[in-house]
């Protein structure tokens, strides 16, 4: 990896023209055509030591200049020779302005589309005092548990909503995705096989969403498992340790899966539902019909698509399965003075622990997005989330009664916000020209079918919308005298008869000042960068500024549903380019993936790569990984969940990787070395000067370099 140099004056203050920017009686002394730049560049404001700062640093540790300090600390074989390729630097302003022309080429079409994306309204008194606010988007992890109690508070609200809304008796502080808490909940249930059992099958409904289907089999696929995607009624449970299913259905059919449950118990296998939430409030919950896990999304709990991400995902499960869970657990403790307090609990099931025998890679979580669906919860009450999801289910009963008079077939089964529309008057791809030509996207099927997913936004002239896209003319429906036939009853198979959300905190904080009070509270109790500057590790503590945090909630960006038209996201894909091109040229590599959400998943894809590399060339034996004793504790469990054994190598007394214990291993797993794990910097912010020939060690043995950047950009 090339390190670049920094052109610095005598004083150690990089310049614009290589020339030293002193004062002279207090004036900054530049140069006309320095004076023509703009003055809001972003490492005047977010660079925070200045020119006084940098000169006792400097002299505290002995040296005269920024370069010479370089010059030391990275050693010289690895230095970049000459400058980088990258775009001229712009001050804020212009970015920002950019980002603007940018998210205008993102077209912004009413999206029906589902497959469990939503559109939704996010209080202006979360988004206000949560999402914009840095008093809780700037803190770091909470491992040190005494200064983060008010994000704790709200991470153990949002495990008490997934809890309660589930029917289940514990919940973990969030997930990735729903995929990915889909793939942890097929290996939990693995995990959880009785020790005699040899069954190696996780059968998966075919009316899951096709993207959960998608993350199941790659994650399944260097673990040995057999997926089987079917009919649920048509499951015989033969090798069968676990099932998935969707509820409701991505169909959107809500389907009684009692007597399936039952029979995958009776035949030894566990049973995972991913679940809408806002549903829950309606329909049954999974726990009471026998669910073994639940998984899901709650982003339709007040946080935007954002063309996909980031979202917190969740998973449930009961009590006897809790070591098993992947992330974090937010539990209730005891402080020295005998006072209750909130802590991670069980944290031996954790890969910072317990490494390559993890239950998980996952590290962190979507702690920020958990936070913002919990407060959602806070804020509408159970009572206030059962009027929108009622309005939800009947916005969708006069949509399926007025398709149905236009003579379209239509879903059997009872429905919450979903509708599969299977033939009719009219076909796909005249519905497609017509819903285009309003502006409007709806989910079609390879087979001609097309899904129609309502949610908390529909306005009932959009209702009109989609009757007009089937056929009807205009004003041919009464959107309030259809309302007035449907029946809501789900009859007492479906419907939820237990209470949720019954704990004060949903039910007290109501109106707007009350809920700004309540989040300012949880606030105070935290330390971020609104207090101090935090002394902790570098691997989560990025910076967000103000100005990159600023487009995130613009329409423009955060309202697109992921399954949009690529020509509906025009925007999106040129920034997507460009960060590719930026960072394939600060890397040195050909290629660039924007794909994992997280860096222990970007850790487990990079291993799934050089995993796939050896099969191509016919090395299906290359399995084993080479990790050192010092790696973060995501790099042996995103190693085994590839797929591979670890091997540790040694560190010398400084920290370093033990040179000579890389060679010696390396020899000896020649036959069977598919990679090496090195963080560099390293975990210790060391540039180590052997890492060529590390590498070129890796490499005369047959295997490939994995490179951890969790401190590149710190």
């Amino acid at each position: 990896m090339a390190i670049p140099t920094v052109v610095a004056n005598n004083h150690g203050v990089p310049t614009t023209n290589g020339r030293y920017n002193g004062k002279v009686n207090g004036d900054i002394q530049m140069s006309n055509r320095d004076l023509l730049q703009p003055t809001d560049h972003f490492v005047d404001r977010h660079i925070g030591p200045r020119q006084a700062d940098i000169e006792h640093m400097l002299t505290s540790l002995g040296v005269a200049s920024m370069g010479e300090l370089m010059a030391q600390t990275i050693p010289s074989k690895i230095r970049l020779q000459g400058k980088l390729k990258l775009d001229t630097p712009r001050s804020e302003a212009e970015i920002l302005a950019e980002l603007r022309t940018l998210a205008a080429q993102n077209k912004l079409y009413r999206s029906f589309i589902g497959l469990g994306y939503s559109d939704t309204l996010t209080p202006p008194v979360v988004l206000r005092n949560i999402f914009e606010n840095p008093g809780w988007y700037t803190q770091y992890t909470p491992y040190q548990a005494e200064i983060a109690q008010g994000r704790l508070e709200a991470l153990l609200n949002f495990q008490t909503m997934i809890m309660d809304l589930t029917g289940m008796e514990i919940a973990n502080a969030s997930m990735l995705d729903e995929g990915t808490s889909a793939a942890e909940a097929m290996t939990l249930c693995l995990r959880q096989r009785p020790r005699r059992s040899t069954a190696n099958t996780f059968f998966v409904s075919q009316l899951c969403h096709p993207q959960t289907i998608a993350i199941v089999q790659t994650r399944a696929e260097p673990l040995g498992i057999n997926v089987v995607v079917g009919n649920h009624a048509d499951t015989d449970f033969d090798d069968c340790f676990a099932a998935l299913l969707q509820y409701p259905a991505s169909s959107g059919d809500v389907i009684d899966y009692g007597p399936f449950v039952q029979e995958a118990h009776e035949k030894g296998a566990l049973v995972v539902v991913a679940a809408d939430l806002l549903a829950l409030t309606l329909l049954r919950a999974p726990g009471e019909f026998g669910a073994d896990v639940v998984v899901g999304n709650s982003q339709r709990f007040g946080v935007p698509m954002g063309y996909g991400g980031p979202h917190a995902a969740f998973m449930a499960t009961r009590n006897a399965y809790k070591r098993q869970m992947p992330g974090r657990l937010v539990g209730v403790s005891i402080d020295a003075q005998g006072n209750p307090g909130l802590r991670l609990a069980m944290q031996t099931r954790e890969q910072h622990i317990r490494r390559e025998r993890a239950t998980s890679n996952i590290c962190t979580a979507q702690v920020l997005l958990a936070i913002m669906a919990a407060m959602y919860a806070v804020y509408h009450g159970p009572d206030g989330l059962r009027k929108i999801a009622r309005r939800v289910q009947l916005l969708t009963a006069v949509l399926h009664k007025g398709l149905s008079q236009l003579g379209y077939t239509l879903n059997q089964q009872p429905v919450f916000d979903t509708l599969t529309i299977s033939g009719g008057p009219k076909s796909q791809a005249a519905i497609q020209a017509a819903a285009l030509a309003k502006e409007i996207n709806l989910r079609y099927f390879a087979d001609g079918r097309i899904g129609i997913s309502l949610d908390e936004i529909t306005k009932t002239s959009e209702i009109e919308h989609l009757f007009e896209i089937f056929g009807a003319s205009e004003g041919q429906f009464d959107v309030y005298a259809l309302a007035d036939a449907v029946d809501l009853n789900y009859g007492d198979i479906h419907t939820r008869s237990s209470d949720f959300l019954t704990h004060p905190t949903f039910n007290s904080y109501h109106s707007e000042t009350e809920m700004m009070r309540y989040i300012k509270r949880l606030e105070g109790r935290d330390l971020s960068l609104t207090h101090s500057m935090i002394p902790l590790g570098s691997c989560t503590m990025k910076l967000n500024a103000t100005a990159e945090m600023l487009p995130v909630m613009w329409p423009g960006f955060g309202a697109l549903h992921p399954f949009v038209p690529l020509d509906q996201a025009e925007g999106y894909k040129v920034l997507f380019r460009r960060l590719e091109r930026w960072l394939a040229e600060i890397t040195g590599f050909a290629a660039v993936s924007l794909q994992p959400n997280s860096g222990a998943q970007g850790e487990y894809t990079g291993m799934l790569v050089i995993r796939a590399y050896h099969l191509s060339r016919g090395d299906t034996q290359r399995n084993v990984c080479l990790i050192p004793s010092s790696a973060h504790g995501t790099n042996p469990a995103s190693a085994v969940m590839a797929g591979m054994k670890v091997v540790v190598v040694k560190c010398d007394d400084d920290g370093n990787i033990d040179v000579a214990d890389l060679r010696e291993k390396a020899e000896k797993h020649s036959e069977h070395l598919a990679a090496v794990m090195i963080t560099y910097p390293s975990t210790h912010g060391v540039f180590e000067a052997a890492i060529e020939e590390m590498c070129q060690i890796i490499h005369d043995n047959g295997g490939q370099v994995y490179m951890d950047g969790a401190n590149m950009n710190a």
